[in-house]
């Protein structure tokens, strides 16, 4: 008999009520095929008694089932199995349905639409970390943010905030941004050439879905930004690579190509291009303006880590200079506060935003209204402006003790710039040096650090370069980093 095998059992410790155990058991058997219909039931004294639980337990589970017409009851005969249900051949009971687990696999087909690259693991151990480029979460100014959140709930009107808001973004922070952006980029735009979204890559995705048909070529450096080539091609894009160097990305090669084919998008990283840090020149961003105006192609300009600078006063983004409407520029405070705070921006000409402000509210209705509205507090109150200050002038120490480091251990086992600003250091090993063979015996010593891959389009082997993540680390950590990362080398060149 079914009920004396041990396969339905009672967990009296568990949240979920005894009866329901009972009812979804029965279910599940129904389900699979091994209780078929018209199948009689014991009777509640005998399940109690086999269930080893109190007689009205089991009737509330028959009632239950009766209700959701999984079971017949018919007076002086008994309950049964509802007569109407599909007959189901007999399975075995898996693994998953004894352990209530989700199929790992659907029955349909499912076409792999989103090949992607593992950029943001978040499954290592969290061991000493170089990692790609992040800020220091220990500095977030979780304290005021918090404390904006405390004044919301003294606000007799904080009830609007938690009610559906406009799709484009909290007024307050698309008219503080435009003042923020206004006074450290010279970008002059109004709260209405504003979108806020969750962080720049869904600004870029936006980007990609409404402007890009199939084949239309994009234009993007390489090594690059994997995120941004992977949303590209993901919109059915025919991506082309152009070299970059110590003056940014070449724009002999972007202007070959729009020669020889009609290019809709150049996708660029002004300023600490991701991997390379190198910053776009002044000299290129003009003559990448006026290829825009002659081909017209547009730009995404994505200047993610702007706020960050240390040797000299950063280039006014492209956006400050467009007057044709070229130039989609996207940002976020994932940078500038914690990744975790996912408030991003996108500034673009009205008739572009308004096909992406309506695409987002297609698969996002609005951001977190209440966080958009604390962050524009701290705008506009100069609490991010003062956390900026702070958080440079640390990180600019920090830098410049990773590079001493790296001088004083490291100079015969690789090379690098010092960079002019953001989070990492791009580093290239020296000769017999394999990244991916550092990265593992490094992390057997308790360091984890890139393996060279998702720099580069192809990921092909022989390659050399990593980035060495500072920001996040304090002194006494970044020491520690180094010295494991020394015995590594020294250890892989016995």
């Amino acid at each position: 008999m079914l009920f004396t095998s041990g396969l339905i059992t009672v967990d009296k410790n568990a949240q979920v009520a005894v009866y329901l155990q009972i009812c979804n058991g029965i279910i599940g058997h129904i389900r699979q095929g091994t209780l078929k219909p018209g199948t009689a039931l014991p009777s509640s004294r005998v399940l109690a008694t086999l269930l080893k639980v109190h007689r009205k337990t089991v009737v509330a589970a028959y009632d239950e089932l009766y209700a959701q017409s999984w079971v017949d009851v018919y007076p002086r005969k008994g309950i049964f199995v509802a007569k109407n249900l599909p007959d189901v051949s007999p399975r075995a009971i898996s693994t998953a349905v004894k352990r209530n687990t989700y199929p790992d696999k659907t029955l349909f087909e499912v076409t792999e639409k989103v090949p992607y690259p593992d950029l943001f693991q978040t499954d290592k151990p969290r061991t000493l970390v170089f990692d790609d480029g992040f800020p220091d979460t220990r500095l977030a100014p979780v304290e005021l943010l918090v404390r904006e959140y405390r004044r919301f709930a003294n606000y007799h009107f904080t009830q609007q905030y938690l009610t559906y808001g406009p799709e484009q973004g909290s007024i307050n922070l698309r008219s503080e941004l435009a003042r923020f952006l206004g006074e450290t980029r010279g970008l002059q735009v109004s709260a209405t050439d504003i979108l806020i979204t969750k962080g720049s890559q869904m600004a870029i995705y936006l980007c990609a879905q409404i402007l890009l048909n199939k084949n239309d070529v994009v234009i993007a450096a390489d090594p690059g930004y994997p995120g941004a080539n992977e949303t590209f091609e993901q919109a059915a894009a025919k991506l082309h690579l152009v070299p970059i160097d110590e003056h940014g990305i070449s724009l002999d090669a972007v202007e070959a190509i729009c020669r020889q084919k009609k290019v809709k998008l150049v996708y660029v990283i002004p300023h600490h291009h991701r991997p390379t840090t190198v910053t776009l020149s002044a000299e290129r961003r003009m003559r990448l303006l006026e290829l825009a105006r002659k081909y017209r192609f547009a730009i995404i300009e994505d200047d993610y880590d702007y706020d960050f600078h240390y040797a000299s006063s950063p280039i006014l983004p492209l956006a400050s200079a467009d007057y044709d409407g070229s130039v989609i520029y996207v940002g976020s405070f994932c940078k500038t506060i914690a990744p975790g705070i996912r408030i991003g921006f996108m500034i673009a000409p009205a008739n572009l935003l308004t096909q992406t402000i309506r695409l987002r509210k297609m698969i996002d209705r609005q951001g977190e209204h209440l966080l958009e509205e604390a962050i524009a507090n701290l705008l506009k109150n100069g609490d991010i402006g003062r956390h900026l200050k702070k958080a440079n002038k640390l990180y600019h120490e920090r830098r410049d003790l990773l590079c001493s480091l790296l001088k004083e251990h490291l100079r015969q086992y690789l090379d690098f710039k010092i960079p002019d600003g953001g989070f990492a250091v791009w580093v290239k090993y020296a000769d017999g040096f394999n990244p991916a063979e550092v990265a593992e015996k490094a992390a057997a010593m308790g360091l984890t650090i890139a393996d060279g891959r998702d720099y580069f389009y192809d990921n092909s082997p022989g390659r050399q370069y990593v980035r060495l993540g500072f920001a996040s680390l304090n002194e006494k950590e970044m020491r520690e980093a180094v010295d494991i990362l020394a015995a590594v080398f020294k250890k892989t060149s016995l």
